[in-house]
């Protein structure tokens, strides 16, 4: 699969279900067996970015962001079998155009994914602090 056009929408509303696909196949941790949760998640963000093969949704970011100073990137994912052909990057490029220069995007990354963000220019951050969700 090394060429496969695929569309990218800008806060279209989403179908947990096709959303917890997704989160399944990418690999990441999310409370995929909770399906009114995820759709809380994804019922008011403030930017969410989702990346289409046809009609199969096969990648997302969505964050939490005021426009003007900050984002925070809370979900970044890609289907397994799209993986590798550079969804993920745009994603994030298409992220940073929408917020602008002047916001900083923020992110915690899963611990598989360290190597990958800095190679789209992000950089570690030591002044970070975290109160751990409880589910």
């Amino acid at each position: 699969m090394n060429s496969v056009e695929i569309t990218y929408k800008h806060n279209l509303p989403l179908d947990p279900h096709d959303v917890i696909r997704v989160f399944r196949s990418s690999g990441i941790t999310r409370p995929v067996d909770d399906p009114p949760r995820i759709a809380r998640m994804f019922a008011a963000p403030t930017l969410t970015i989702s990346a289409w093969h046809e009609t199969r949704l096969v990648g997302l970011s969505r964050s939490l962001t005021d426009y003007a100073y900050c984002c925070y990137l809370s979900d970044l994912a890609v289907d397994k079998e799209y993986q590798g052909l550079g969804i993920g990057k745009a994603l994030i490029e298409r992220t940073r155009n929408a917020v602008g220069d002047e916001v900083s995007v923020v992110l915690l990354s899963a611990p598989g994914a360290m190597s990958y963000y800095p190679s789209l220019s992000f950089s570690s951050a030591d002044n970070a602090f975290l109160i751990k969700r409880k589910r």
